[in-house]
């Protein structure tokens, strides 16, 4: 039986490379949102520390230089969360961009790989066609030789 060889197949190759970097490009940017998530969540956790001491200066002695100093860090810190918000929403849209490559760098490669498919199952059929032939031949070869003796 002679061997198959796919004439796209270096095509094949590059759509695989392809969609091994758009993953990477995709595990990348889900990395960065995970990372800016994280900021933002260390960054309310600290608003809320604020904000409790706040609710501790309140109580006892009140000392006015303190509480405007945590006043100011709790207006601070809503500046970077928003700020922070920002970062995550860009993180998010890079994510479903990446997504999306990946999305069509996989609907190629799947489409090369059934074009592979069905010119595998072609060359299957063409060499059982082929190899029917030659059993034909012989069978009426050996049958011809049995009739001249």
């Amino acid at each position: 039986m002679a061997k198959f060889r796919y004439r796209l197949q270096n095509v094949l190759n590059i759509k695989l490379k392809m969609e091994d970097m758009a993953k990477q490009e995709f595990s990348t940017a889900k990395m960065l949102l995970d990372e800016e998530e994280e900021k933002l969540y260390g960054l309310q956790a600290r608003k809320k520390e604020y904000e409790q001491l706040a609710r501790a200066l309140l109580n006892g002695v009140l000392n006015v230089r303190e509480i405007e100093t945590n006043q100011n860090a709790i207006l601070t810190m809503d500046g970077y969360i928003a700020e922070q918000h920002l970062q995550v929403e860009n993180a998010r849209r890079k994510l479903e961009n990446a997504r999306e490559r990946m999305k069509v760098a996989m609907q190629e490669r799947k489409t090369q790989e059934t074009l592979r498919e069905k010119a595998f199952d072609a060359f299957v059929r063409e060499e059982n066609r082929a190899e029917s032939k030659v059993i034909d031949e012989l069978t009426s070869y050996t049958y011809g030789q049995k009739q001249e003796v």
